[in-house]
Formats: C-alpha cells, sequence, structure tokens
C-alpha cells in the first residue's frame, strides 16, 4: 500500500545524504549518494508512495529543484537561516538529513520561492546586472580610496572619466601608486562596458513580459527597475497582502509584545502596554529593498504625485528618513497593486488606506 515518505537531503558537492521518514516518524532508510542527476533519479524511482522532499537553499537549489520536481509529490526548499534544529547537538550529514526530514514531516520549515520557470533568462540576466554593477561600485570605490590614500582631493565624477585620466594620473608622483590606479583604471572600463551589454540584454529580455510596461507606468520605476522587479519577485500572486510584500522587501515592522493579558476582579482583560517597535524585519530580499528605497529616493526629489505625498508627510511633522521609507512601503504597495490586477497607475492609491 502507498504510503507518504518524507525525505530530507543534505546536499554537498560530492555526495548526498540522505533520511527517509515514514508517514508515522519512522526512519526507514539512509543512504549517501552521488550528487549526479542520474545517481539522484535512479534513488527516488525505487521510492514507492508519495514523496515529500526537502533540501536547504544553496548553490544546488535551483538545479535540484527543476530535477526532482516532475519526480515528487512535494517538494520544499527551505531557509537554512530558519533551521534552528539543525545547530543544536551534535552535527553531521546525516544527523542533518535526519532533521530535516522531522521538520518537513511536521511541517516547520520556512520555504524559499521556486516557482516561475518563464523568467529564468530574466532572472540570471538581472544576477549578472546586479553583481556587475556591485563590482563596478568597488573599483570606483578603490580608485578613490587609491586618491585620498595620497591626500589628492578627488570629489565628485571626474575622476572617472576617459577625457581627463591622464591629468588624474600626472597627479600621483610614486610610479607603483601610478601603475595600481592604472590597473583600476582598465578594470573600470571592461566593467562600464560589459555593464552596459548585459544592460541592453537585460531591457530586451524585459520586454518580452506583458508586466514591463504595467510597471514601467508607475512614477520612479523606470525600465530597469521594472526589470529587476519582474526577475526578483517573478509572480505578485505570490504575496496575498502588501504587509507579506512589506516584510519580503524589509519594509516591515518587527514589533516585540510580552504579558499582553492580565485579571482584574477575575476578568480577563487586555493589558495596557505599549507594544515595542524594533524597527524594520531583518530577514529579507536585500536587492527588493534597495530597489524600493532608491525608487523613493528619486520620487521624493522629483516633480509628481510621490514628491507630494512626501511633503505632506514631512509638513506634518514625520522626520524625512520616516517620510522616505513611507513612501518606499507606499510605492510597493501599489506596485503590488498594478501587478496583481492589471490595471494602469492612478494618482488615487496614494490615498492613506493604501499605505
Amino acid at each position: 500500500m502507498d504510503s507518504v515518505k518524507y525525505i530530507g537531503m543534505d546536499v554537498h558537492k560530492e555526495a548526498i545524504s540522505i533520511a527517509v521518514l515514514n508517514s508515522s516518524g519512522k526512519l526507514v532508510m539512509e543512504c549517501i549518494i552521488e550528487t549526479k542527476a542520474i545517481t539522484i533519479l535512479q534513488f527516488f524511482q525505487g521510492l514507492r508512495g508519495s514523496l515529500h522532499v526537502t533540501f536547504e537553499e544553496g548553490t544546488w537549489a535551483a538545479w535540484l529543484y527543476d530535477l526532482l520536481k516532475p519526480q515528487v509529490s512535494k517538494i520544499v526548499v527551505c531557509n537554512p537561516g530558519r533551521n534552528a534544529l539543525l545547530k543544536e547537538d551534535s552535527k553531521s550529514d546525516r544527523i542533518d538529513a535526519r532533521k530535516l526530514a522531522e521538520l518537513l514531516r511536521s511541517n516547520l520549515l520556512r520555504p524559499v520561492y521556486h516557482g516561475e520557470q518563464g523568467v529564468r533568462t530574466l532572472k540570471e540576466l538581472t544576477r549578472s546586472y546586479l553583481t556587475i554593477s556591485q563590482d563596478l561600485a568597488r573599483v570606483m570605490t578603490r580608485l578613490k580610496a587609491l586618491y585620498r590614500s595620497w591626500a589628492i582631493p578627488c570629489a565628485g565624477k571626474q575622476v572617472y572619466a576617459l577625457r581627463y585620466r591622464s591629468e588624474w594620473l600626472g597627479k600621483i608622483a610614486e610610479a607603483g601608486v601610478r601603475r595600481r590606479a592604472e590597473f583600476y583604471y582598465q578594470q573600470f572600463d571592461a566593467l562600464r562596458s560589459l555593464r552596459q551589454e548585459v544592460r541592453r540584454e537585460l531591457l530586451t529580455e524585459s520586454g518580452k513580459h506583458g508586466a514591463s510596461k504595467l510597471l514601467c507606468q508607475i512614477p520612479s520605476i523606470g525600465p530597469i527597475r521594472a526589470a529587476l522587479l519582474i526577475a526578483l519577485v517573478q509572480t505578485p500572486h505570490r504575496f496575498r497582502t502588501k504587509r507579506q510584500l512589506w516584510s519580503y522587501s524589509g519594509l516591515g515592522i518587527e514589533t516585540h509584545s510580552s504579558a499582553e493579558h492580565r485579571y482584574v476582579d477575575g476578568n480577563l482583560q487586555h493589558a495596557k502596554k505599549q507594544t515595542s517597535i524594533r524597527g524594520l524585519n531583518r530577514n529579507h530580499n536585500h536587492d527588493l529593498k534597495n530597489l524600493f528605497k532608491s525608487a523613493a529616493t528619486l520620487a521624493a526629489a522629483k516633480a509628481g504625485p510621490f514628491q507630494e505625498f512626501y511633503a505632506a508627510l514631512v509638513a506634518q511633522g514625520m522626520k524625512p528618513e520616516m517620510a522616505r521609507l513611507t513612501l518606499a512601503r507606499k510605492i510597493a504597495a501599489i506596485t503590488l497593486i498594478v501587478w496583481k490586477k492589471g490595471v494602469r497607475f492612478d494618482a488615487q492609491y496614494l490615498k492613506p488606506q493604501t499605505a
């Protein structure tokens, strides 16, 4: 008779430790297999019943997800940062695989989204664009640090311009330092050229998605931000409410409270204690947070409905940084409405009830 089997996989470069539990939680199989597609498929084809499998998000997660999705009834790619049980007591690959299977059976895992196949190319281009942009920013920082280390003022962007490069290199008296600056400039030129090439491909691929035109209607969400949104979020239907998107984007408010109730004359009452606000949630998608924060910074400085919304908040006595945070949350909420419903941007979405 078929039964449910819960399979935990501790994945590494050379080998995978696997533990299989039955529906009652009894360990029915343990093994170690090679990290190869054919070996993994042969193992799962030899199992019977409804297969539920889990492994941690990491280097191999996307490949394993695509490989196992057709073979199993349920697959959960879990967030390793939330698996506190794995950190307790003794640790080994065999123990970790068994604990993963136990957490899966108890439904205590926090899943990481792996779903939309149609945006795979856009997602990879986005990763390339963000990585190259970060590398370019690091090289720019190193260049200015080099000039500052020799007491050469280098404010502004002129230090990066090709037409002024000989002039800036001439300010460095030490031959070895000047040569190091030349290497940095070569790296800067190569990365800038590569970034422009990836940017063109990113925009071309983004244009194939209908959501791109919808998102570009939102002020401060241009073609690049629209492309990044589609790649990072993949589908707006992942989020039932705007607050779920806020938490995923690092814009959710984290609150702590305790001893919320007390008895007064034999009656249970809610204690009038102020909830402690601990700031924004830390477990989030950093690229998405940067996207909404940069969009809010641009919108606050550029004439339009978002600037009016920001100015009204500041006029009410809100600190500018808190007003920008509120604006970022507003942009995220409006993005979800426009994308999920497939409607055009309307300034009416700036009403307080959508904040």
